[in-house]
């Protein structure tokens, strides 16, 4: 690790009154903060966005690289240019930009690594950079890099998180249901349905009383609330991890719950009801319960997966 590094990891623990026998205890999401911070103050790029475009990386890609700690990865052919790489190909960054490579020394040493965190991250926001400055607007220069709106949407949602609770650790998670309350659930993912066409159970279902509340599972932003003619008033709450969490069927929502919300783990929703199956307003075509989902977006498209084993860790750890 470079001096750089240290001394800014210096000025972090500093500042929230780490000691020295903590500092050896230091956790990889205060390496990366770090990190991130170091990058907006040599390039004004936001840090929790900076933050946010490697969350979304390492939500989509896998690195073999066991000596870095973030998850940008930009394609050689870009960092290089038209420069053959090689295993060994050290360049300054002057010499990179002769052949049309983007790569940036982002740690003073004269070298531009495409492995090296700080290189890669400094490259990355200064590629942001020079976008904002073409196109005035941050979340347009994201849509530009990763030639993707949604990724925008993605990456601006989790820059709101970061910013919000100033850290990049929000992997917490609850149970729906508060465990003083009777419900039960089994393995329903695959079930078939009738209404609407044949389909699939694409969840899991919490039986509960009426009114029984519903909590966030996650930390998470509110992308949608309302109508849905399969799942009746229903919420969608996106999280860190790209995933999308689904709740439907509820009776009613919390108050103040709105679209954009910022939420957290055990922070009530809405309540469980039998709404959905026809227009909006119909009720009661089913017993009370949540219809719990989950969703991945892996950078190209977003599909459902069996919630179940994570909501009986989630019930266990309650």
């Amino acid at each position: 690790m470079t001096v750089i590094i240290l001394l800014t990891i210096m000025v972090v623990l500093q500042t929230h009154n780490i000691s020295a026998e903590e500092n050896e205890e230091l956790d990889e999401a205060t390496l990366r903060k770090a990190l991130y911070q170091k990058t907006e103050a040599l390039t004004q790029v936001p840090w929790y966005y900076i933050a946010a475009m490697d969350q979304y990386e390492r939500n989509i890609k896998k690195t073999n690289d066991e000596d870095r700690i973030t998850g940008i990865q930009i394609p050689l052919e870009k960092w290089y240019g038209i420069l053959p790489p090689h295993s060994n190909h050290k360049e300054n960054e002057s010499t990179l930009n002769l052949f049309n490579g983007i790569g940036k020394d982002g740690n003073g040493d004269g070298i531009a690594d495409p492995t090296n965190d700080e290189d890669v991250l400094f490259t990355l926001a200064m590629e942001i950079q020079q976008s904002i400055a073409e196109n005035h607007d941050l979340e347009s220069a994201i849509t530009t890099y990763y030639e993707r709106e949604k990724a925008t949407k993605i990456i601006t949602e989790i820059a709101q998180m970061f910013r919000h609770f100033n850290t990049i650790d929000l992997s917490k998670r609850a149970f729906p249901i508060p465990k003083w309350n009777n419900y039960s659930y089994r393995s329903t993912w695959g079930d078939t349905r009738g209404y609407g066409g044949r389909r699939i159970h694409e969840g899991t279902d919490i039986f509960a009383g009426y009114g029984t509340p519903v909590r966030s599972a996650s930390y998470g932003v509110v992308e949608i609330k309302g109508w849905n003619r399969f799942g009746g008033w229903r919420i969608g709450i996106r999280d860190m991890y790209n995933i999308y969490h689904y709740y439907a069927h509820l009776n009613a929502f919390a108050e103040g719950i709105e679209e954009g919300n910022i939420v957290e783990p055990g922070e009530v929703i809405g309540y469980v009801g039998a709404s959905g199956y026809g227009p909006e307003g119909t009720s009661g075509k089913f017993p009370p319960h949540l219809h719990y989902g989950m969703y991945k977006d892996n950078g190209k498209h977003e599909w459902a997966y069996d919630p179940y084993p994570y909501l009986r860790r989630w019930e266990r750890n309650q």
